[in-house]
């Protein structure tokens, strides 16, 4: 027979909440995810972008939605009363994971974005967020023919390189023992009485992105760390790129790598 698949309460068991204690410690409080240090060095991996074939275009994102309102072919997104079409801009960009979108699209480096833009990869003083590339936008919104970064969550193809990285640069390789928070803000909740931490292997991590349980199913984990403490990861949920904190062998690595898009950040190290 064949062997029945493994459950993520197999492959990644629920930690105690304390297992976060260094982390509060470091980094203060994690409501949208614990922010580390260097340790000694860090870059930020860059969540993915991609382009139409077609290129950008002249339409944005938000003028196709009120196109398809005018027209009826797109339901309104009223919330509590609230009509969101009316109140807000359609941006072009999500929340939480997102993976290639197909055929016809290519992933865009924000570095290539940048020389087109004149806009820097990332603003002096700032973190990767939806502040990055004003001159891409027109009122707010993003060309249809881009996807922009999500946020809150690193995109499957750059999770997979960077696990891969991880393990490269780990002692034990896959079998490094880790553990996952996932902050209130990813599981819907608002209080800190039972923080979600989940302890598993470096090579079953992959996985974990794909796992299908309701409360983990939108988001990669906030924060992923070595059981020795020798590096930390930090996906906030407002931001478009996962800081990454340990040895300067694997942040050199990060740098390096084609698979991913990394930078470090001087003022955010």
């Amino acid at each position: 027979m064949p062997e029945k698949p493994k459950l993520l309460s197999d492959l990644w068991p629920l930690a105690p909440s304390s297992a976060t204690g260094w982390l509060f410690e470091l980094c203060g409080d994690g409501l949208t995810g614990f922010m580390p240090p260097a340790m000694p060095d860090a870059a930020w991996v860059l969540n993915a972008m991609y382009e139409h074939e077609r290129g950008p275009g002249a339409v944005t994102h938000h003028e196709y939605r009120q196109s398809r309102l005018a027209d009826g072919s797109t339901p309104r997104d009223i919330v509590g009363g609230i009509d969101l079409d009316v109140e807000t801009v359609t941006t072009g960009g999500g929340l939480g994971r997102s993976r290639h979108p197909g055929p016809g699209w290519r992933r865009l480096r924000w570095a290539e974005l940048a020389r087109r833009t004149g806009d820097p990869v990332v603003p002096d003083g700032l973190l990767p967020s939806y502040r990055c590339f004003p001159s891409a936008r027109t009122n707010g919104s993003w060309p249809l023919g881009i996807a922009p970064p999500t946020e809150g969550s690193l995109d499957r193809e750059t999770w997979i390189r960077l696990i891969d990285i991880l393990i490269a640069h780990s002692p034990a390789g896959p079998d490094t023992r880790c553990l996952a928070y996932y902050n209130p803000m990813t599981l819907g909740a608002v209080e800190f009485d039972n923080l979600h931490v989940r302890a598993g292997r470096l090579g079953d991590v992959v996985g974990l992105y794909d796992m299908p349980e309701a409360d983990l199913a939108d988001f990669s984990p906030a924060n992923l760390w070595a059981e020795d403490r020798s590096w930390v990861l930090c996906t906030d949920y407002d931001l478009w790129a996962t800081k990454v904190a340990g040895p300067s062998a694997l942040v050199e690595a990060l740098l390096n790598d084609t698979g991913v898009e990394a930078v470090r950040l001087p003022w955010a190290t």
